[in-house]
């Protein structure tokens, strides 16, 4: 009968549809991973910008307090 689809047609358009589904779901993941990596790269970068703010901070903070390195106390370990 030619409308009878042949089984090994069948398991061929059943193997295209999960191959498919397999690359939807990854490109999905891909996308979701590309995200989080777009995200956590932002936050280092902020991260990093406030470190070297409270550096430039710190140093500011040391040079009014003291102008004179002899002033300064010795490290705690002497």
């Amino acid at each position: 009968m030619p409308n009878d689809p042949d089984p090994l047609d069948q398991a061929l358009e059943q193997r295209l549809v999960e191959l498919e589904t397999r690359l939807a779901f990854q490109e999905h993941a891909l996308g979701e991973l590309s995200e989080a990596l777009a995200d956590a790269r932002a936050e280092g970068n902020r991260t990093s910008e406030m470190m070297r703010s409270m550096l430039s901070d710190l140093r500011k903070v040391r040079t009014e307090l003291y102008a004179d390195a002899a002033d300064e106390p010795p490290p705690p370990h002497y």
